[in-house]
């Protein structure tokens, strides 16, 4: 196979990159090599933005520097490949409310771009959407308990409604492109899909305040820094490893139909902010400093996806247990320790 992979260079998009080119298959990284995100996290930036790339150059993975907003150079590279998983994207809610064109030209404008491509080529797709397209509305559905906020019936599936509650420009963007996603399939018979996925994590991920909690904990309490959670530490996500959400995108290319997919690991990986921070302690045995600040606009306290359409239309489900892949996580992070002590404060 030839694959391309938009934001190649990203968390996600590498382990999409190392997944195909570990088969053997022909791997395009297509990535702008934005420092948005990173330029927020405190971390040596120029190192944190050039290791995935580097990462995948030793691996014979293709490196090109290009942005997904310019549809001659997506198409220029896209001839000839047999599948583009498109990862690149504009992830942040904090960055959408800062910076709305940047969303909307990252993730609309890209986005279309990415579907204009399959049209003319005619080769499958696998777009990466989000949960939060689901609105925060979900926030009055829950119930307290001590260590997570609960919901019954606890998961929910793709035909609950939409972007409900207190929106954002990043719910705008991504549900938009969601849409034109269905609008591509229905009006030209595109075999295309839309993952709705949660909480994502996995090693090479440098994660911040903004955007990859998960790894945002585990590097400041490895590195015995305060951490910062907003609201009670009660939200609750279906974390999910980057190895399954890879899985599921090949899952989709060999057998799955054209639609939109809830991605997350579901009921048995669901995990709160406060019970992660005590499974990394575990793990690493240091307790760290916590520090709470006060909700963000828009944020959403529970997700937990139900899996079942996965299951049956695309012969998946998330086998990384939260225990399991953070401890993967953590060894990555300790392994590369000195590119986060460098510059973190």
């Amino acid at each position: 196979m030839k694959v391309l992979v938009t934001g190649g260079c990203g968390f996600l998009g590498s382990h999409v990159c190392e997944f195909y080119r570990n088969r053997g298959d022909t791997v395009i990284a297509f990535d702008n090599m934005t420092k948005h995100e990173l330029k927020r996290t405190g971390y040596a930036v120029e190192e944190a933005r050039n290791y995935n790339s580097d990462y995948l150059n030793r691996r014979g993975v293709t490196i090109i520097r290009e942005d997904i907003r310019d549809f001659d150079k997506l198409m220029e590279y896209s001839k000839g490949t047999d599948f583009i998983v498109h990862t690149a994207a504009q992830p942040a809610m904090t960055i959408s409310i800062e910076d709305p064109e940047l969303d909307f030209s990252s993730n609309l404008r890209g986005t279309f771009n990415v579907l204009r491509v399959i049209k003319e080529l005619r080769i499958p797709l696998a777009s990466c959407g989000t949960i939060h397209i689901y609105g925060n509305k979900i926030n009055k559905t829950l119930i307290e308990k001590p260590h997570r906020y609960v919901r019954i019936p606890p998961s929910i599936d793709e035909s609950h409604p939409v972007v409900e509650g207190t929106l954002t420009p990043l719910h705008a963007s991504k549900r938009s492109a969601e849409l034109y996603i269905e609008a591509f399939i229905h009006s030209y018979n595109l075999r295309a899909a839309s993952f709705r996925l949660t909480g994502l994590y996995g090693p090479r991920q440098f994660g911040g305040e903004d955007h990859g909690w998960v790894a945002n904990f585990a590097i400041r309490t490895i590195l015995d820094l305060p951490l910062r959670i907003f609201g009670t530490g009660k939200q609750v996500r279906d974390i999910l490893y980057a190895d399954d959400a890879t899985h599921a995108f090949h899952a989709f290319y060999e057998r799955g139909e054209p639609g939109i997919y809830n991605i997350g690991g579901g009921l048995h990986h669901s995990i709160s902010l406060l019970e992660c921070v005590d499974l990394i302690s575990r793990i690493t045995g240091k307790t760290p400093e916590v520090k709470f600040g006060k909700m963000r606009k828009g944020d959403l306290l529970y997700f937990v996806c139900d899996i079942k359409k996965a299951e049956k239309k695309l012969g998946w489900k998330p086998e990384v247990t939260p225990e399991a892949g953070i401890k993967r996580l953590i060894d990555w992070i300790l392994e590369e320790r000195s590119i986060f002590e460098r510059s973190m404060t």
